[in-house]
């Protein structure tokens, strides 16, 4: 009788507990961080691709900071993003900036209603949400737009890079001095010192939890602008140097060890 009503309960909890909040629970919730709200489509977006991007597409139909890149739709909201591997549905909060996004063009919507782009005709192809599923690795993997679509821009020439770089300096110095990203930058200072203030004396604070790389894919995650993240590839870790020994104060006139080993990672 007693295992006959456990199970009862089990099972009222399990369906009082509503899935997707089940399945969304991520470091945005351990943050007290919200999610956006949901998008209404009519129908499953049809994108088109951003030229001079690392293969980003875009829903011009709607009013909202939308974008599929690397697998994933990504959106921005009260300067926060968050990522999903549905449109409209399954959002969870990414603590970076993507990668991707400052190759994108903040005037893209007025380039696109009037079918140019940057002096040249943009006859862009509206690409379905099925086939984009199907084919977005492969599109990527062989610069599919690029090469053999000139990304449908007439007499395309893609940019010079220093040209590149230099935009996305400035774009990056744009989007930092957005209101609602320095509203979220300042919130998450705050609760990092709320955060060492809760801390147990003693204890040492828990590293913040990092975005992994999606492997097999372009995607890597970016770093704070409060400050954290991974180690970036080709930075030098120092050994700690040995203790020395009564015997090694010995052995003093001998050549000594090399101590200074760099180990690159």
């Amino acid at each position: 009788m007693k295992k006959q009503f456990l199970g009862t309960l089990l099972l009222t909890l399990s369906i009082a507990v509503p899935i997707p909040a089940m399945a969304e629970v991520d470091v945005s919730i351990g943050i007290g961080i919200g999610l956006p709200p949901p998008i209404i489509f009519p129908a499953p977006p049809a994108v088109i691709v951003l030229p001079d991007t690392d293969y980003v597409y875009v829903d011009p139909d709607i009013n909202v900071e939308l974008y599929f890149w690397g697998g994933w739709w990504w959106q921005f909201w009260e300067g926060r993003w968050y990522r999903s591997h549905y449109y409209d549905r399954g959002w969870a909060y990414y603590r970076y900036v993507p990668r991707f996004y400052y190759d994108v063009d903040p005037h893209w919507r007025g380039y696109y209603r009037e079918h140019n782009w940057y002096g040249h005709r943009w006859d862009y192809e509206r690409i379905p949400n099925q086939r984009l599923q199907q084919n977005w690795r492969g599109w990527h993997d062989n610069r599919y737009w690029e090469r053999q679509k000139s990304w449908d821009v007439q007499g395309y020439q893609r940019r010079p890079q220093p040209q590149m770089q230099q935009l996305r300096r400035e774009r990056q110095q744009q989007y930092q001095q957005r209101p609602e990203v320095q509203r979220h930058q300042q919130e998450m200072r705050q609760r990092q010192r709320q955060q060492q203030v809760q801390q147990p004396r003693g204890q040492q604070p828990r590293p913040s939890q990092v975005q992994p790389e999606e492997r097999g894919r372009v995607i890597r995650p970016q770093y704070s602008p409060e400050g954290g993240g991974p180690t970036p590839r080709g930075e030098m870790k120092k050994e700690k140097p040995e203790k020395k020994t009564k015997r090694d104060e010995g052995d003093k006139g001998r050549e000594p060890r090399d101590e200074g080993r760099h180990e690159g990672r």
